[in-house]
């Protein structure tokens, strides 16, 4: 060890201790709050009209078909979710505040170490931000939808991932 290199610098507000759980059927009222609090935050092409018409199916249909993981900070707030459904990412949803801080690409991991081939995704069109995300991580547009899967006016680019087999 070099005595003269600089000592990394840690600042306790920085640091947050946060693990991936499986969900419980207690979490499902916080992750359709954070559901919702996401969507509004970087769904910026949807109103709080359509927000409101697509939370009863996220909440009674959606969410409780998927196989759902947690992450949770040291607290047991929830930070954000993933819901999957085969290879498929159903759901990746980062709490506003925790955004671009790898929380994202860490539910990713675990969903590629869950699942052997593959993976594949759904992002909205007008969602460049998202897009930007997944392409970071490796996939890439691999088909396009006019509408939504409920046949809103939201197109779809169906996304795959490279490079894994």
């Amino acid at each position: 060890m070099n005595p003269f290199a600089a000592k990394p610098q840690i600042r306790a507000a920085h640091v947050s201790v946060t693990t991936i759980r499986k969900a419980k059927p207690e979490d499902h009222e916080a992750l359709v709050t954070l559901w919702q609090r996401s969507v509004t935050a970087t769904h910026t092409f949807l109103t709080e009209v359509d927000i409101a018409a697509l939370l009863p199916a996220v909440r009674d249909q959606v969410l409780p078909a998927l196989d759902l993981w947690v992450l949770v900070d040291a607290d047991g707030v929830l930070a954000g979710f993933l819901g999957l459904s085969g290879d498929k990412v159903e759901a990746l949803f980062i709490a506003p505040e925790r955004l671009r801080r790898g929380h994202g690409r860490r539910l990713l991991d675990l969903a590629r170490r869950l699942r052997s081939g593959p993976l594949s995704a759904d992002v909205n069109e007008q969602n460049p931000e998202a897009l930007k995300f997944w392409q970071a991580c490796g996939f890439e547009v691999a088909g396009r939808s006019e509408v939504d899967g409920a046949g809103r006016p939201f197109p779809l680019l169906h996304l795959k991932e490279t490079g894994r087999r």
